[in-house]
């Protein structure tokens, strides 16, 4: 591993986090360390109050192997408040570097500047191709089978997450982070009913031979007069992948997960802890939008809801199937497809082949427009958004946020209200990124993961990513985290400004890849600033 050069230090504290040997520095020499692709390297320079020394670390941390308890601090490591709580962590590899701490004024803290360097994905050039993913399906109901993806079985001491995905991709849209993760905890991403592989294996409303014969015998299956039985009450609604994801954590998982929803999972993810929160110990929301459906809830406006004679239920009506013939040709074009995976990726750079041939194979299978109309035409939830949140909040579920800074759907702002409405949840954003930061940066997400959730493991024993100091609240903080992506090396800040920090900044340089990221630790607004929205 190459260390981070750190020109400004007259020198800093070098600290083997497992006992590796390590060389103290002068002005003029960098330490040496083992070389590993996932050693991390934290490094926090003091320009002004420096000092050397090292130390191994190993017997001043502990782990507890209940199932709510997580890695802690014995006594004799106060003495070291300088480092990085992360390093408290029995699954963390990696290096601390720092300076003195707690000493002179404001001035004097924000010269302070920490460096990390952070995993990048497994290589599978080097022999390192991740953990082993597993492809499976589970008959949630009669003729209703759901396809989804788990990883990291083995792992049968660690928490549990669960990735849903966003409207139009599936489980493979995870596999970034099922390959990673999978290391470490057990892993599980699940495409919702009606997309991806889990659309019906059978025709919910099969049409009569002279229709088959007719020119939408490439929409066959759904588009018939007469239902069956097993489809009389199907519709693809926000409240049946809540009732989805509920029966999947009881049978498949079989315990309370930690549960990761981008855009429309991201809903789905909120929506269901609001309703099952004894089955959730925390929720992240990664660019999620913030509504879902169109036509009102029978249940909450049932006047309103007589209005409208159909909504998303099969046999589709008349009127229905010409639209949806029109629509479908349109959105399973190959050009669309691809022009939509250009707006919703802020880099270019990523390589989407993947995403585009599983989301054109899907757009093949006899099911998939009638289930477009489904989904489109159905009731929205019993709950908004901001109800979700608010039982989320009266629940104490835990809630963290990651949001792509150039998402051209989902803008960050939604995310800073739900910070308004939680001010005590992390949120980060990150750049450049769109509306997918898991598939676009998976290496900072999937960083932020497992630090979110090694904190709440330990029960804030180890400190939330990025946010390790509490006067970093007082005083501001900068950061620069540092990947390796097929032998290229990106850089990211991440930099708060204390408790009058009001917003983030992140911007991206072709030309020396810096990401940025930038954390807010508190967003007092102004009154004007509140007033619109």
């Amino acid at each position: 591993m190459e260390i981070l050069s750190c020109s400004s230090a007259s020198c800093c504290n070098f600290i083997n986090l497992r006992g590796a040997s390590v060389h103290k520095s002068s002005r003029s020499s960098q330490p040496k360390l083992p070389d590993s692709r996932k050693r991390i390297l934290c490094a926090r320079i003091d320009c002004k109050l420096g000092s050397s020394g090292y130390s191994n670390l190993d017997h001043f941390s502990t782990k507890n192997h209940g199932q709510h308890e997580g890695s802690r601090s014995l006594p004799a490591f106060e003495r070291f408040s300088n480092v990085h709580p992360k390093a408290l962590g029995d699954t963390y590899d990696g290096y601390v570097l720092g300076g003195k701490e707690g000493l002179g004024d404001s001035s004097e803290r924000r010269d302070v500047i920490t460096r990390i360097l952070i995993p990048g994905l497994p290589d599978d050039s080097n022999d390192d191709s991740g953990a082993r993913i597993s492809s499976c399906f589970w008959e949630w109901k009669p003729k209703l089978t759901v396809h989804y993806e788990k990883a990291g079985s083995e792992n049968v001491n660690s928490p549990s997450v669960l990735f849903l995905p966003g409207f139009g991709v599936g489980s493979f849209h995870y596999e970034k982070q099922l390959k990673d993760l999978g290391h470490d905890f057990r892993v599980w991403a699940v495409d919702f009913l009606g997309q991806g592989m889990s659309l019906p294996c059978e025709d919910p409303a099969p049409q009569s031979r002279e229709e088959l014969d007719s020119e939408r015998k490439d929409f066959s299956w759904g588009f018939g007069d007469e239902t069956e039985p097993w489809a009389n009450e199907l519709v693809y609604s926000i409240d049946l992948w809540r009732d989805q994801v509920r029966y999947f954590i009881e049978q498949v998982i079989g315990e309370p997960v930690y549960i990761v929803g981008n855009s429309l999972g991201g809903f789905v993810a909120l929506y269901f802890a609001a309703y099952n929160p004894q089955l959730v110990k925390g929720v992240t929301l990664l660019n999620a939008t913030p509504f879902w459906g169109f036509l009102p809830n029978p249940l909450r406006s049932p006047s309103l809801a007589r209005i409208f004679p159909w909504a998303g239920t099969f046999p589709l009506p008349a009127f229905v199937r010409k639209l949806t013939e029109f629509v479908w040709q349109k959105i399973s074009d190959p050009k669309s497809i691809g022009e939509v995976l250009k707006q919703v990726y802020a880099d270019h750079s990523t390589k989407v082949d993947k995403v585009f041939s599983r989301i054109l194979e899907t757009t093949q299978h006899p099911a998939a427009a009638a289930s477009l109309a489904s989904i489109m035409f159905a009731p929205q939830g019993q709950l908004s958004f901001n109800e979700a949140l608010s039982r989320c909040r009266m629940s104490n579920v835990p809630v963290c946020l990651m949001y792509g800074k150039e998402d051209p759907w989902v803008k960050p702002v939604w995310g800073l209200q739900v910070k308004r409405q939680l001010p005590e949840a992390p949120y980060y954003q990150i750049s450049p990124a769109g509306h997918c930061p898991h598939d676009e940066v998976p290496e900072v997400v999937n960083y932020l993961l497992r630090g979110w959730i090694g904190n709440l493991e330990s029960k804030g024993s180890v400190a939330l990513p990025l946010l390790d100091d509490p006067e970093n609240v007082q005083y501001g903080t900068t950061r620069d985290l540092e990947f390796v992506r097929e032998g290229s090396r990106k850089s990211v800040k991440s930099t708060s400004v204390g408790e009058h920090f009001h917003g983030t900044f992140l911007e991206v340089t072709e030309e020396t890849q810096l990401v940025t990221v930038t954390v807010p630790i508190f967003l007092h607004m102004s009154t004007s600033w509140k007033e619109r929205f």
